[in-house]
């Protein structure tokens, strides 16, 4: 794997009275969005921000005018750029919602991440030259680094591509497709500061409305606020649309995620996309424990990569909510250097989390591996209106040189 000498990429052009800007549509893992090099995007914030929601059509339920798919988990974006210090390729993940103008920069998307790597493949930004390509990724919102690895076979024309076809399958996409295996580093504290914000495995958070509710903060790559789904009134194996058709059961769980918030020292979280909730019970199909998670206040079709990774961290902490309806083996013991596997099961299926154990007592989680896949759906360029982002005025202009 080289990393090009130059730019790159293509800039962002004026057409009529809008603005094009060179896009690429990915699925990775469960989610779907947008993908952008950085470097065609004006540098300032606002001015980007003020992009991306034009571009998905937000805020608008239906997203009508834009490329979002009216759910959370079609509305994210990746914004990507060539890596500096070390790491390969560096991203932004911003997370739209369908009816909001607010771009949230501060969490991170797992399943995103899976197709970071065949981006900047696709875009020159890395160039392989191996059967298989591996680069260590960079999340700019939380600072942590995954190495990733995707197929890149020789083609007929002597060039090496990101190869999508294959016999992968993850439970929430249709088929099969080539494996993007992904390992993280450190993602302990990714936005919590630490992997217990509150330094308990459980704590006791009083509700108005609920009373005294057990729950288990962690942030493992995806602030999490744990609970039984039963103190929620929930059976657990509730399917997404029903929750979402529950809004007693709703308002519950956003209460409790508002006082969970202020807890796990993330301060008022109302307008913010976490912490996530996940609502847990004891395995119902062969798995470690069943999920339902809000994100935050729409069912998960499944679940988030990093949050089924916080979860798995969850279920081998003694005296956690989550280890007690767990089943998993029983990681006890000196030393380091094991491995577990803990099967989440969710809505779509299940999710296979493997963690690296350290030493301690309980032991430490060092590292967590799993595997994803991706697609790229479209390649072209994505417009906005000139009215949004002018590239041709001296402002902008500098911005994006």
């Amino acid at each position: 794997m080289t990393a090009t000498d130059g730019p790159s990429y293509r800039r962002a052009r004026t057409a009529g009275s809008q603005t094009a800007v060179p896009a690429l549509v990915m699925r990775g893992g469960t989610s779907r969005g947008l993908f952008l090099d950085a470097r065609t995007l004006p540098a300032d914030p606002a001015v980007r921000d003020a992009v991306l929601l034009a571009a998905m059509g937000s805020p608008d339920p239906r997203q009508i005018d834009g490329l979002g798919g009216a759910h959370p988990l079609t509305s994210k974006v990746g914004i990507v750029s060539p890596g500096s210090g070390g790491v390969d390729v560096e991203w932004t993940f911003a997370q739209l919602q369908p009816d909001s103008d607010v771009v949230d920069t501060t969490p991170n998307c797992g399943n995103m991440l899976a197709a970071v790597l065949p981006f900047a493949i696709e875009t020159g930004i890395l160039v392989p030259d191996g059967d298989t390509t591996t680069a260590s990724v960079l999340t700019r919102n939380t600072g942590a680094v995954a190495d990733i690895t995707v197929p890149t076979p020789l083609g007929a024309d002597g060039r090496r591509y990101v190869e999508y076809a294959g016999d992968a399958r993850i439970d929430g996409v249709p088929g099969t497709a080539a494996p993007v295996r992904i390992a993280f580093l450190d993602t302990a504290g990714s936005v919590a500061g630490s992997l217990l914000p509150t330094g308990n495995v459980r704590d006791t958070v009083t509700v108005p409305g609920l009373g005294e509710v057990e729950v288990t903060l962690i942030d493992n790559g995806q602030p999490l606020v744990i609970v039984r789904a039963d103190r929620l009134g929930a059976r657990g194996d509730e399917t997404p649309a029903e929750i979402d058709a529950d809004a007693a059961l709703k308002d519950r769980v956003e209460r409790l995620r508002l006082d969970c918030g202020r807890a796990m020292g993330l301060g008022d979280v109302t307008a913010k996309n976490y912490p996530k909730m996940t609502l847990v019970s004891a395995p119902a199909d062969g798995g470690s424990i069943t999920t339902r998670s809000l994100i935050p206040r729409v069912a998960h079709q499944s679940i988030g990569v990093l949050a089924a990774v916080t979860v798995a961290t969850a279920c081998v902490l003694p005296g956690s909510v989550a280890h007690e309806v767990a089943v998993v083996p029983d990681v006890a013991g000196p030393g380091g250097g094991r491995e577990v596997t803990v099967s989440v099961e969710h809505p779509s299926g299940e999710f296979s989390v493997t963690l690296g154990l350290g030493a301690g007592d309980p032991p430490a989680v060092v590292g967590s591996a799993l595997l994803r896949t991706a697609r790229l759906l479209m390649t072209g360029e994505v417009l906005v209106p000139r009215a949004v982002w002018d590239p041709t005025t001296e402002k902008n202009e500098e911005a994006t040189a």
